[in-house]
């Protein structure tokens, strides 16, 4: 099988009316295409094609009235999406952070790098612990490497400074191998979650989401691999919310609300502000409805 050829925009521009999108302003298509990329854009059209969601054999037909606009919307629905769940996604994350080293720090005064305390940490993460975090690129970092330089007897910098510095799944994993689960316990309920798997669980699927959003990947059709569970978060609903967007976004909403009602209701406000937006064309509406389960009023 020989690998397709690169292809200039009049010929992908001719590609998409002969699939039956409609392109009435072919410069500013042009412009477009050259933007964003013919390929990305791509993911877009998906949803637009009669054969939608098949992936095999597909026939890359466009259903009726397609227009290039209405993809480009789409794109540009998914865009600010990301931009918004990524704002509120890191208030979550440095809370969380916070939460975690304050915590734990003034449970265990004594030990400033409890992180790689056996009396405290499970040895699952603590044996992992130089190799997938505190290696040689984290070293660089220049705080720590400014402790290393005034404290060069330290192995590892104090909690405050190490954590800090740490990924959001990292600290997701430290928070999950601690072997005190009072301490646990402590956390899961400042966010007002009783049990811990469930916790754990929303932490994840934030993780997921969040990685997934600072990648610049598409977002409105998110398919978790890992079902949302039960909890109140989400008490009720369909199975499909417990793998989609709609899932996610009600544990960003539940969250934010144990940090901040004021973030929780700017963050419902912007995202009402670009559901009124892009999904008042029924089009657009039914497109996102169906991928993300979100819902316009």
């Amino acid at each position: 099988m020989t690998s397709k050829k690169a292809t200039n925009v009049d010929d992908q521009i001719n590609l998409l009316r002969s699939r039956g999108m409609s392109i009435d302003d072919e410069n500013k298509s042009k412009e477009i295409l050259l933007d964003i990329g013919y390929y990305r854009l791509g993911f877009y059209c998906f949803p637009f094609e009669i054969s939608y969601p098949q992936k095999e054999n597909r026939t890359h037909e466009y259903k009726d009235q397609t227009t290039f606009m209405d993809v480009v919307d789409l794109y540009y629905f998914d865009f600010e999406l990301r931009n918004i769940l990524l704002k509120y996604l890191s208030r979550i994350e440095i809370n969380f952070r916070t939460h975690v080293t304050y915590l734990v720090s003034n449970h265990y005064p004594h030990s400033e790098t409890w992180f790689v305390d056996d009396n405290i940490v499970n040895d699952s993460f603590i044996s992992v612990f130089d190799e997938k975090i505190y290696n040689s690129n984290f070293k660089k970092n220049t705080f720590i490497k400014l402790h290393h330089k005034n404290h060069p007897s330290d192995k590892y910098a104090p909690a405050w400074k190490t954590i800090e510095l740490m990924t959001f799944g990292s600290v997701i994993k430290l928070y999950s191998a601690i072997k005190d689960i009072k301490i646990q316990l402590e956390i899961s309920r400042s966010y007002k979650v009783n049990k811990l798997q469930i916790f754990i669980n929303y932490l994840n699927t934030l993780c997921t989401l969040r990685n997934i959003c600072a990648h610049g990947s598409v977002i409105y059709d998110l398919k978790l691999n890992q079902s949302i569970k039960s909890g109140p978060a989400l008490k009720i609903s369909q199975d499909n919310e417990r793998n989609n967007l709609y899932g996610a976004i009600k544990i960003i909403e539940f969250i934010l609300n144990t940090i901040s009602i004021n973030r929780k209701n700017d963050f419902v406000a912007e995202l009402e502000a670009i559901k009124g937006k892009y999904m008042k064309k029924k089009i657009l509406n039914d497109i996102i409805e169906n991928c993300s389960g979100l819902k316009y009023k």
